[in-house]
């Protein structure tokens, strides 16, 4: 096998997975995910020479390029003009319930939400970005932002609640 091919696999093994989860938190499911993956993974190899080790570990840039690549093809649906409705407001039982859940229970919820609930969320929550950088990439207002926040976490909560009942149900 050629050296490059040979590198570009390692490089590939070495990441797929950690790069996966990321793409999973904004896909509808395994497929889409996979979908985003594969693309990442096209852009990372396209744009390898402009990684600058200097600025920051790879892992942290690949993460960063499996992002934008998710959010370009979310940016080409219309996300965020989700009701209100959605997003009722629920007592905050969740907190309690929220350490009984495990890491794919809570994947599962996050992919549930709407595309624009879950995509703020998972660049506010789980990626680190501000209200000003998440408005900037997907071209919203910070207000908006902050409001798919809102709705997301309320409607996060009351899945939690919904699936903590269900459960209370089934072993009760």
């Amino acid at each position: 096998m050629d050296g490059n091919k040979r590198a570009a696999h390692l490089l590939y093994d070495a990441h797929k997975n950690s790069l996966f989860l990321v793409c999973l938190r904004y896909a509808r499911d395994k497929s889409q995910a996979q979908d985003y993956l594969q693309e990442s993974f096209i852009s990372i190899f396209k744009n390898l020479k402009q990684f600058d080790i200097s600025r920051g570990a790879f892992e942290s840039w690949a993460k960063r390029v499996a992002i934008n690549t998710c959010l370009m093809d979310l940016r080409k649906k219309t996300l965020y003009s989700v009701s209100l409705s959605e997003a009722e407001k629920v007592e905050s039982t969740a907190d309690d319930v929220l350490s009984d859940l495990s890491l794919k229970e809570m994947l599962a919820l996050i992919q549930q939400l709407p595309d624009g609930y879950k995509t703020v969320f998972n660049m506010y929550v789980i990626d680190g970005y501000s209200h000003k950088e998440i408005a900037e990439v997907l071209n919203i207002s910070p207000s908006t932002s902050k409001t798919q926040l809102m709705k997301a976490r309320l409607l996060l909560q009351k899945k939690i609640v919904n699936l903590h009942q269900v459960l209370n149900q089934d072993h009760g």
